[in-house]
């Protein structure tokens, strides 16, 4: 048993699965925008994020990333382009899934940006109750 186990170390499987900077965007469970602050949170802990999809998802992806850098908020690091085998559900068969993995990292910026974004939710309440 501890073969297995060491064995599937050596491979990476486990660590790959396992990130702790990835993100795996779907197209129809959450909105947009939650995945970009949710990326904004793990770049502030981690100096990178990993956005990955499969199929349809791979456009949210994109504009997660695109979203981010136009911001000032990251830097393109890496990206990778693959297919993945999977099973079709209904017909059973084995068909092949594009995926997309993009690594971003924080920009030079990144930390003022997000001090300034804080202070300006901070600010804005209080200018609304004066009102």
């Amino acid at each position: 048993m501890e073969e297995l186990s060491e064995g599937v170390s050596n491979l990476g499987v486990y660590n790959e699965t396992h990130k702790k900077n990835r993100i795996q965007v779907s197209n129809t469970k959450k909105p947009l925008f939650f995945y970009v602050n949710l990326a904004k949170r793990y770049m502030e802990q981690h100096e990178e994020v990993e956005l990955s999809a499969l199929g349809m998802a791979i456009a949210t992806v994109v504009t997660v990333a695109e979203i981010l850098k136009n911001n000032g908020l990251a830097i393109e690091k890496k990206i990778l382009t693959s297919t993945v085998d999977m099973r079709d559900e209904v017909r059973g068969c084995l068909i092949q899934k594009a995926k997309v993995e993009i690594t971003l990292g924080k920009s030079e910026q990144f930390e003022e940006l997000m001090a300034a974004a804080v202070e300006e939710q901070v600010v804005t309440p209080e200018v609304e109750e004066q009102s």
